[in-house]
Formats: structure tokens, sequence, C-alpha cells
């Protein structure tokens, strides 16, 4: 809507993209563990995105329901349900949104992207001295 602002601007953020098949049984997922989200939740927001074909994008390959978490302002009550939240979603196939918090390592990621290993491998081959990268990236990627 014109005019509508959508956050409070002190907030956390967190997004989930996961095929659009898997939908139903992540909304149960997620309903189950509603008694500990809601203490933090502000909004969530429920979205359907067309499949691209950009190697590390949560819409690859498929189209894909995003949902889309505002929590307030309470990192550490936050950080402690993103785990139960990725128990149930990351085995649907769930890729979390890489500017918005998420728990899941590196080793739980690369295994959601099928283009992963190409991704590092086009990365090393024309950004051999990670002059566009920094800790975060390396953690992740290498």
């Amino acid at each position: 809507r014109l005019g509508f602002q959508p956050s409070r601007g002190e907030e956390l953020q967190t997004e989930y993209l996961l095929p659009m098949t898997r939908a139903a049984e992540a909304l149960a997922a997620l309903r189950r563990l509603s008694s500990r989200l809601a203490p933090f939740l502000l909004v969530a927001e429920i979205r359907a995105v067309a499949a691209d074909d950009l190697w590390l994008s949560g819409a690859y390959g498929a189209d894909t329901l995003a949902l889309h978490f505002t929590w307030r302002l309470d990192a550490d009550g936050v950080h402690d349900v993103l785990p139960a939240m990725e128990d149930l979603l990351l085995p649907l196939g769930a890729r979390p949104h890489w500017g918005k918090l998420f728990a899941a390592g590196p080793d739980d990621l690369a295994s959601l992207y099928p283009r992963w290993e190409d991704f590092r491998s086009l990365r090393a081959r024309f950004d051999p001295e990670l002059k566009f990268g920094n800790a975060w990236l390396e953690r992740y990627l290498g």
C-alpha cells in the first residue's frame, strides 16, 4: 500500500524460502512452535516467489514460499528460537535469506543449494584475492 510503513524501525528480521510444494508442511510445523515464537514476533508475512535461475537465490529452481518474520528487538530471544525453526524448515528445503538472521552453518547451507560448488569455483576464478569478501562470506563460502 502507498504510504504504508511495514516496520517499526527497531526490529530484527528472518526469512526462509522453501519449495511451494512443501508449504503446507512448513506452516504446520511452524504452528507447533507458535508458543515459542509469539513472545518475540511482531509480524509474519507469507509471499509467493517465482522460480529463478540464480545459483544462490532462495528461489533457485522452484516456485517458492517465502516466510518472513519481523521480530522484537530481542537478539538473545530470537537467536534462541531460530535453531528450532530451522530444525523443522531446513529438512523441507528452506533456504535462509542471506541478509537476515539465521542460525544455519556453512555445511547446512551447502546442501540446500545445488550450484553451491559451482558458485565457489566461479568466485575463486573471478575474485582470487577475495577483494569482494569479508569475514562473513569467508565463514560461509570458505
